[in-house]
């Protein structure tokens, strides 16, 4: 008889440090999936040209902007594979006289091939490097950026672009004939530069 007590009683131990190991498990697991995801409207993408020998800024920014990502359990899990679209529709460069964007546009975007929008994929890899394999005038080239996390989860990112990276010389020397008086400096030689800076940054929460 004591020794099926002493049975039943191991079995009773048995299960309910069983029980005690399953609940521990949930709890991990519930820790587990957090996951942080991109606050809606949080994204903004500026970038600043340059113009005159002087190299004089021209900063504008895209008003609209489309992400497609998978929420992960870091930030950098979140965006990594992150994929955007900015229509070039959304220029804004905050010019007082309302001509600028269009005849940005007119002259620079519309002188490429599939002109409609700027797409691209963002790629974080093993030694805390980031890249973005951007599309614009029918070309796709990585884009190295550097990227900064603050204390708020608010990632920013900025690189530089070199337009002949993505056969955009033709289409920049376009856009500086059509503002051939504007892009003129002191010394009488109108110029556009090539290299275009690039900033952005995006909100992430934790859920």
């Amino acid at each position: 008889m004591k020794k099926i007590q002493v049975a039943v009683l191991g079995l009773f131990l048995v299960a309910a440090f069983s029980c005690k190991q399953t609940k521990k498990e949930e709890e991990k697991t519930e820790e587990a999936v957090t996951t942080y995801s991109i606050v809606e409207d949080s994204t903004n993408v500026k970038f600043t040209a340059y113009k005159t020998t002087d190299k004089v800024p021209v900063g504008g920014t895209f008003k609209e902007i489309e992400l497609t990502y998978t929420a992960g359990e870091t930030p950098i899990e979140t965006l990594d594979g992150l994929e955007f679209s900015i229509p070039i529709s959304s220029l804004f460069t905050n010019d007082p006289t309302n001509t600028r964007d269009p005849k940005i546009i007119e002259f620079f975007f519309d002188k490429m091939v599939e002109t409609q929008s700027i797409s691209g994929t963002f790629t974080f890899k093993e030694d805390n490097s980031c890249a973005v394999l951007l599309s614009m005038n029918g070309v796709s080239t990585e884009l190295p950026m550097e990227y900064e996390i603050t204390d708020d989860n608010r990632v920013n990112f900025s690189g530089v672009m070199d337009l002949k990276e993505w056969d955009a010389l033709e289409a920049l020397a376009s856009l500086n004939e059509a503002c051939k008086i504007l892009h003129t400096g002191a010394d009488g030689v109108s110029k556009t530069w090539e290299d275009v800076a690039i900033e952005g940054s995006v909100l992430l929460v934790q859920e």
